[in-house]
C-alpha cells in the first residue's frame, strides 16, 4: 500500500543541513515533512560524528589569543585557495563571497543565541603552501564547538523534534522526484522495515512499504558520494594521479550520493563532480562503527613525514599545511629509477616522538575526543599532563598502524613487515632523520619544517596544547621512536547540485529548476562548489549551516513572496 502524504515544503536528509533547512521553513509558518533513510538514532548525519570546527573571521576567540583577522585577510585566503575558474564557478564564487560575509558578520551570534559554544583556543587548520597569495589560513581560524559535532547538532536538532509544523520521518528512502510539467512536486520512495542498528551502522534495506508525498518545495541534503567507494573512483580527478586501492572510509556507507544523482536525473545541473577533499592521514580505526572505517590525524606540525619509499616529503607538503598538494605529491611524484620498487603506493609514513604524539595528535571526530564531547573541563585540563589523551594512548596500544622501537633498524624492520615489502632501507631512513635532527638542534635553521614549527610556536594557542618544542627525533630523553602507517581517507565532496543563492537547483541554460533546492554537501556547500580547489577546513559544517539556512529562507521566500534572502 502506498502512504500519502501533502506538505508545504519536503526535506529530504536529517543531517545538519537537512535540520537547520526545516527548522527556517517551519518558523516562517510552513508545514515541513523531514525524510530520513536511516534511523531516529542517525538524525544529525555527518555532522554528529565530526570535530566541530567552524571557519569564523575576527570573533572575539581571536582577539583573545592574539590573532588579527578581517574579512579581507579572509577573503585573500579563500580565493588564493579556492582556484575559481571559467563559468561554472559564478554560482560557487558567489556562494563563497556570500559565506566569507556570514562568517565575519552573523555567523558567531546567530549561532550563540541558539545555544552554541565555542572551545577558546582556537585552531590553525591547512596552514598553507607558503605563499601569501596561494592556499591556506594565514591566521587560525577553527574554531572548535564546546561540544564537537553534537554541539553543533542538538541546537537544530531539539528545535526540529519539538516543532509543531514539522513531521520527522524516519526509515523514508526517497528514490525519485516527482516532475510535472517541468516543476519538481514531490518525491516518491520506500518505506524501510524499523531498524536499531547503532548509528552509523550499516541499516536494512528491506522495505514493508512505499510512498509518495507531494509539496510546493523538495530541498534535498542528502550528503555527497564519500561513502561510495565505486563512485568517487569513477570521478576521481585526473591531476591527482591514480586513485588508491587501499582506502579508509571517513564517512558511513549510506554517504551515496543518491541525492546528487536523483537531483540530476531530474534535470539538476552537477558540477565539478572530480573536485573532493580526502585526507592522506587516515589510520584503522581499531574499534571500527561501519564498514573500513578510518580515523583522521589532526597533526601538529613536528612528525616527519616520508613517502613509502622512505623519501622525506617536500613542502609544503609538511603535517597540518597543505592537504591537497601532499595527496597530489603521493600520488603523482616519479619514484625515480634507483628504486626496486617503482610506482606510488598507497600508504607514507609519519616517524615521531612520545613527546611530539602526546603534543600534537588530536583524532578527527566527535568520538575520539570525550572531554571536549562531554564538555568536561577536567578531563580538557588532563591534556596539559604528561602523557598523550586516553583515545590517542588507546591507538598507539591497539591500531594495527601505529608501531614502537628503539633504534632505527628495529622501527624500519616493523615498518617493512607491516606493509608485506622491504620498500623501507634503514640506513637511508636513519640518514634523512640526522639530517633532520641536525637542523632542529640549533636557534637557525635552513630546513623549512622546523622554520614552520618555531613559526607555530609563535602562537599561543599552538605552544598551549598542538605544537611541542624542536627536539631531535634521535634525542635519548625523547622517549624512543614511533611509526605511523598513513592511508588516503575518503571524506568530501566539493563539487555539487549548481544552486543560486537561495538554494534553487539550476539546470542547463542558467535557470532554476522550479520547486527543488539543495543545501549542504549535495550543493557542494554552496552553489555546487563554494570551496573551490580545497577546503580551508570548518567550511563544511559551516556550509551545511549557511547553505541550509540560505535554502530554507529561499523556499519562504518563493511560497511567500518574501524573505531574508541575500544578494551577491
Amino acid at each position: 500500500m502506498t502512504a500519502r502524504g501533502e506538505a508545504d515544503a519536503i526535506v529530504v536528509g536529517a543531517g545538519l543541513a537537512g535540520l537547520v533547512a526545516a527548522r527556517e521553513i517551519a518558523e516562517a509558518g510552513l508545514e515541513v515533512l523531514l525524510l530520513e533513510r536511516e534511523g531516529a538514532q542517525d538524525l544529525g548525519g555527518q555532522a554528529w560524528w565530526s570535530f566541530g570546527g567552524l571557519f569564523l573571521v575576527d570573533t572575539p576567540e581571536q582577539r583573545r589569543l592574539g590573532v588579527r583577522d578581517s574579512l579581507e585577510l579572509a577573503r585573500q585566503d579563500w580565493f588564493g585557495s579556492a582556484g575559481f575558474e571559467g563559468p561554472d564557478d559564478a554560482w560557487p564564487h558567489a556562494w563563497a563571497e556570500a559565506f566569507l560575509r556570514f562568517s565575519a558578520g552573523e555567523a558567531r551570534s546567530w549561532l550563540r543565541e541558539l545555544g552554541h559554544r565555542i572551545f577558546p583556543v582556537v585552531g590553525w587548520a591547512e596552514r598553507g603552501d607558503g605563499t601569501a597569495q596561494g592556499h591556506g589560513n594565514s591566521v587560525p581560524r577553527f574554531h572548535i564547538t564546546w561540544g564537537t559535532g553534537p554541539g553543533v547538532v542538538d541546537p537544530f536538532l531539539r528545535r526540529v523534534l519539538a516543532h509543531p509544523r514539522i513531521r520527522v520521518l524516519t526509515r523514508h528512502a526517497v528514490h525519485g522526484l516527482i516532475r510535472e510539467e517541468g516543476r519538481i512536486v514531490g518525491v516518491r520512495g520506500d518505506v524501510l522495515e524499523p531498524d536499531a542498528s547503532p548509528r552509523g551502522v550499516a541499516s536494512s534495506r528491506e522495505t514493508v512499504g512505499d510512498f509518495e508525498m507531494r509539496a510546493g518545495a523538495v530541498v534535498l541534503t542528502t550528503g555527497g558520494i564519500g561513502g561510495d567507494e565505486a563512485l568517487v573512483r569513477q570521478h576521481w580527478p585526473a591531476e591527482l594521479g591514480t586513485m588508491p586501492r587501499d582506502v579508509l572510509h571517513g564517512v558511513p556507507a549510506s554517504v551515496d550520493g543518491e541525492g546528487l544523482l536523483l537531483g540530476a536525473a531530474a534535470g539538476g545541473r552537477w558540477i565539478h563532480p572530480q573536485r573532493m577533499w580526502h585526507y592522506t592521514e587516515g589510520v584503522a580505526n581499531w574499534d571500527p562503527v561501519w564498514r573500513g572505517h578510518g580515523i583522521r590525524i589532526l597533526p601538529g606540525p613536528s612528525s616527519l613525514w616520508l613517502d613509502a619509499h622512505g623519501r622525506r616529503l617536500p613542502a609544503p607538503a609538511f603535517p597540518g599545511f597543505d592537504t591537497r598538494a601532499t595527496l597530489r605529491h603521493l600520488r603523482t611524484a616519479a619514484t625515480g629509477a634507483e628504486t626496486r620498487h617503482p610506482g606510488p603506493r598507497d600508504h607514507s609514513w609519519f616517524i615521531l616522538t612520545p613527546r611530539i604524539l602526546e603534543k600534537e595528535f588530536a583524532l578527527s571526530g566527535s568520538e575520539q575526543n570525550p572531554d571536549l564531547t562531554g564538555r568536561d573541563w577536567r578531563r580538557v585540563a588532563a591534556r596539559l599532563r604528561p602523557g598523550p589523551p586516553p583515545p590517542v594512548q588507546a591507538f598507539l596500544d591497539h591500531g594495527e598502524d601505529f608501531l614502537r622501537a628503539d633504534t632505527v633498524p628495529e622501527l624500519v624492520t616493523q615498518m617493512n613487515a607491516l606493509v608485506g615489502e622491504d620498500l623501507l632501507d634503514a640506513g637511508q631512513v636513519e640518514t634523512t632523520i640526522r639530517a633532520r635532527d641536525a637542523e632542529a638542534a640549533g636557534r637557525l635553521t635552513k630546513d623549512q619544517q622546523i622554520m614552520a614549527i618555531r613559526a607555530a610556536r609563535g602562537y599561543v594557542g599552538d605552544r598551549l596544547i598542538r605544537t611541542a618544542a624542536p627536539h631531535r627525533l634521535l634525542d635519548a630523553s625523547a622517549g624512543g621512536l614511533i611509526a605511523v602507517r598513513l592511508r588516503t581517507l575518503l571524506r568530501k565532496t566539493l563539487g555539487g547540485l549548481e544552486t543560486d543563492l537561495e538554494g534553487r537547483v539550476q539546470q542547463d541554460g542558467g535557470t532554476a529548476l522550479p520547486g527543488l533546492y539543495a543545501a549542504g554537501e549535495v550543493s557542494g556547500f554552496g552553489g555546487g562548489g563554494y570551496h573551490g580547489h580545497n577546503s580551508l577546513e570548518g567550511t563544511f559544517l559551516g556550509g551545511c549551516l549557511f547553505s541550509g539556512r540560505q535554502a530554507g529562507r529561499g523556499v519562504v521566500q518563493d511560497q511567500r513572496g518574501s524573505g531574508p534572502g541575500i544578494q551577491a
